[in-house]
């Protein structure tokens, strides 16, 4: 586009904590934006309403998704594996499907997605998962495994893509742009902590950096311990 700042972007989940970061950080860049959210969680986005057009409806619901982002330059989708019915999977599959062509589609997402299985965990980090996994399944609540299919269908497109993988997250003012590595196990991943509005910073500036297509960026904190620990040879563009 001629003007940057007359990108117009869509957030799918766009009520949940993450995804009121991405509106307010899209508002603050003078985009267009378009938000997707659950009809019960309208009115969380209440703040941003009059600055904003509002879609409710499932985030796994094809024609929902197909009206959202047409038009859109951008798409910003937090992967959120909700109950049993293949909602992460059925969300990215949407969004994959109906994004118009050459849109920067940025994704968000845990740690435990891993794109070429060189990401080296903790024992205590892959126990933890196993048993989120079979409680949450158990409970009918969430599907872990399900953002795992999620992700690896994007993975395999060929779509201008980008999954953000996020570390545990705090509230708190900004501190900039994370640092990343290509995978988890990096020394200066070790802090395990980024500032949720950060996260979201993270996802807008993914837009404009086609650095990141075909990425999955593993983030933390800029000023947690471990990113100040190797700053000299780590920045926010880091790689292996």
């Amino acid at each position: 586009m001629e003007n940057e700042n007359r990108r117009k972007v869509c957030t799918v989940g766009a009520s949940g904590k993450l995804g009121q970061y991405l509106v307010r950080h899209a508002l603050d860049r003078g985009y267009e934006v378009v938000g997707v959210c659950r009809e019960r969680s309208v009115e969380k986005l209440a703040p941003f309403a009059d600055r904003m057009t509002i879609i409710p409806g499932p985030t796994n619901d094809r024609e929902v998704i197909r009206r959202a982002v047409a038009g859109c330059d951008a798409v910003l989708t937090v992967l959120v594996p909700w109950g049993v019915q293949q909602y992460a999977s059925g969300t990215a599959q949407a969004v994959l499907d109906h994004a118009e062509p050459g849109a920067r589609l940025v994704f968000s997402c845990g740690w435990h997605i891993s794109k070429d299985g060189r990401d080296r965990y903790s024992w205590w980090f892959r126990v933890m998962v196993r048993i989120m996994t079979a409680l949450a399944k158990l409970a009918r609540a969430v599907e872990i495994d399900d953002q795992v299919e999620a992700c690896r269908r994007i993975f395999a497109s060929d779509r201008r893509w980008t999954v953000v993988r996020g570390s545990d997250l705090e509230e708190g003012e900004s501190q900039g742009l994370p640092v990343w590595s290509r995978h988890v196990g990096d020394p200066v991943l070790a802090s395990n902590l980024t500032r949720r509005t950060d996260f979201a910073l993270f996802m807008i500036e993914a837009i404009t950096d086609d650095t990141l297509i075909g990425e999955a960026p593993a983030i933390v904190g800029r000023r947690s311990p471990s990113a100040l620990a190797h700053a000299g040879g780590t920045t926010a563009a880091a790689g292996d």
